[in-house]
């Protein structure tokens, strides 16, 4: 049995997730006004493949932004080749966390790569700066994973550190990225682990669709992995489903980012659709990592920023938008490796029959190990503190070789 995270880091999670929630927590970003290190600057050229590490350092991961609570691991910041939207080379850094302490199970140190949920899309939020700084709010989810042994492997995705607009929730982008930090972890000599050893894929929220798109992709994309499972929560499957409920809602910034990191990702010109409000608020949430934009940002109509005076939601379902939105669409593969999704059928941010449907469809389409999990606990961030536990159970299963569950019988 492999040894569960103390009892007093549980109630810290769960104390630290119910602040964000709330807004009681205004953490600062990292470096708010730093220009970009020189570290998160690509080379001219890049490594013959995907995955391959173009540069390390070593780095430092606090839990809190008075860097009282050090983690003790092995924490490396990576940059990596990986692939974007129109299939050439693209620079993407992260983070590779390695315990310090012996694997105590059975085999090799599996590898977790970690799909960061919503972090903002300014450089500033990359998660591999965070985590240095004490401002990553999924530190202490990452630490669960590193105290039952695991290695991580955490993404900073496409143009959220290097160059470029983050490519907020493009569906393939997010899963390559996703999956080449995983390589990169296995190539980092650093970090010291196997290079073909059992890997498994979590994330929820942005993280859930990278996560999920991870599974679609990795049969193809990256068929060497070992790769033992993929969970994915409140998913984003159905931008379009999604957007209608980000709307005059307390997550108004999402549909900011959302919007920018589309554009940024088909090279889309916004300004036939936005007004000057528009223009200034997308510009003005582009500065903002999450917890701040929340707090900045809530409760706005999206009809005050376009020209016309419709909200966003109704532009979706025509073109240039509704190309763009199909193609991010997740459900539509079938993944190979058993996956988990979670839900809270009280989600605020996602609706609940989006991750639902998503599972149906793959099981439609012939994949054969989909659980899915219900959740009860009301909002988005509490569906977080429900499944995070879940989770953990589920992956130590997977790293068992024990048989997954298919709810595939169920979800027609």
């Amino acid at each position: 049995m492999k040894p569960r995270p103390p009892r007093k880091a549980v109630t810290a999670l769960l104390a630290l997730a119910t602040a964000v929630s709330l807004g009681v927590v205004a953490m600062p970003s990292a470096q708010a006004e730093d220009p970009r290190p020189p570290f998160y600057e690509p080379p001219a050229s890049l490594p013959a493949a995907n995955g391959d590490v173009v540069r390390s350092e070593a780095s430092e991961y606090y839990l809190d932004p008075l860097k009282a609570i050090k983690v003790d691991a092995h924490v490396n910041r990576v940059m990596y080749r990986s692939t974007d939207g129109r299939g050439e080379p693209v620079a993407v850094t992260g983070t590779v966390i390695t315990p310090k302490s012996a694997w105590p199970g059975g085999g090799e140190r599996p590898v977790i790569g970690y799909a960061p949920g919503t972090q903002g899309i300014d450089d500033k939020c990359a998660p591999s700066r965070q985590l240095a700084h004490g401002t990553e709010y999924e530190g202490l989810f990452v630490k669960g994973l590193l105290a039952r042994g695991y290695a991580v492997a955490m993404t900073d995705y496409e143009g959220l550190g290097t160059p470029g607009t983050h490519t907020y929730v493009n569906r393939e982008v997010s899963g390559n990225a996703l999956i080449d930090v995983v390589r990169a972890a296995q190539r980092l000599p650093e970090a010291d682990l196997p290079d073909d050893g059992p890997v498994a894929i979590t994330g929820y929220s942005q993280g859930g669709g990278a996560a999920a798109s991870a599974a679609e992709l990795a049969p193809e994309y990256a068929p060497e992995l070992d790769l033992k499972g993929v969970s994915a929560g409140a998913v984003p499957a159905d931008l379009a489903k999604t957007a209608g409920k980000l709307d005059n809602s307390l997550y108004s910034a999402f549909l900011g980012y959302s919007l920018a990191g589309l554009a940024a990702g088909y090279d889309l010109d916004l300004a036939p659709y936005l007004n000057d409000k528009g223009e200034k608020f997308l510009a003005d949430v582009g500065k903002e990592c999450t917890v701040q934009a929340v707090l900045k940002f809530p409760f706005l109509k999206s009809q005050d920023f376009t020209e016309d005076g419709r909200p966003l939601a109704d532009y979706l379902g025509e073109e240039p938008f509704k190309t763009i939105v199909d193609e991010q669409r997740i459900g539509e593969r079938a993944p190979k490796a058993p996956v988990l999704v979670t839900h809270s059928r009280l989600d605020d941010v996602i609706p609940y029959e989006v991750g639902r449907d998503m599972a149906a469809s793959w099981c439609e389409r012939g994949a054969e190990n989909v659980e899915f999990a219900t959740l009860a606990t009301p909002t988005h961030v509490g569906g977080a503190i429900e499944s995070f536990p879940r989770v953990f159970l589920w992956l130590e299963s997977r790293f068992a070789d024990k048989a997954p569950s298919s709810d595939c019988g169920s979800l027609g």
